[in-house]
């Protein structure tokens, strides 16, 4: 079930900012200075807010208006190296091997039509790019966090790192083809 914009103060408030260390998530991810980042479900900002400073370029992807006019509150207005698409993953059309890294945090599991979603985010990523791909364990079973990474590795993705704490399952996968 996708997060409903009206509840959107669960995504990011002090508690959620103490557990989560967004630099770590980042650095996990692959993401630096000159890295062009494709972030899918964007939400209301809680990584968005951080990314502008972290990377040259970033796709911030939301389906639902009322959590991108939460998101465009969130970004510097001089921050000129977002840009805000409000589209479904699976209905994107972005330049081929665009981005450096495609980066989802909490959001694969909420996302229709997976299948295809995966086959544009591995259209979107450049060979040699990185898949970051976090899930909550107490949404996504170890199970379903393999069918996702499987999706993925269908597209030319091949898992190079992976780790479950107590709140979150991740998948690191490189792009080989």
């Amino acid at each position: 079930m996708v997060c409903p914009s009206a509840l959107a103060f669960i995504l990011n408030n002090p508690v959620r900012r103490a557990l989560t260390d967004r630099h770590a998530v980042i650095a996990e991810s692959h993401i630096d200075k000159k890295s062009i980042v494709l972030e899918v479900g964007a939400g209301n900002g809680f990584f968005t807010e951080v990314l502008v400073h972290e990377a040259k370029k970033v796709y911030a992807v939301e389906l639902q208006s009322g959590m991108i006019r939460k998101l465009r509150k969130r970004i510097p207005a001089s921050a000129d190296n977002v840009e805000i698409i409000e589209m479904h993953i699976a209905d994107l059309e972005l330049v081929p091997g665009i981005v450096d890294v495609a980066f989802f945090y909490y959001a694969f599991h909420e996302v229709d039509n997976q299948e295809k979603a995966a086959e544009k985010t591995g259209r979107a990523v450049r060979k040699g790019g990185w898949l970051s791909l976090y899930e909550p364990r107490v949404e996504v079973s170890a199970a379903m966090m393999e069918s996702s990474v499987a999706m993925f590795e269908k597209t030319g993705f091949v898992r190079e790192a992976g780790r479950e704490s107590f709140f979150t399952r991740f998948a690191g996968l490189r792009k080989e083809r």
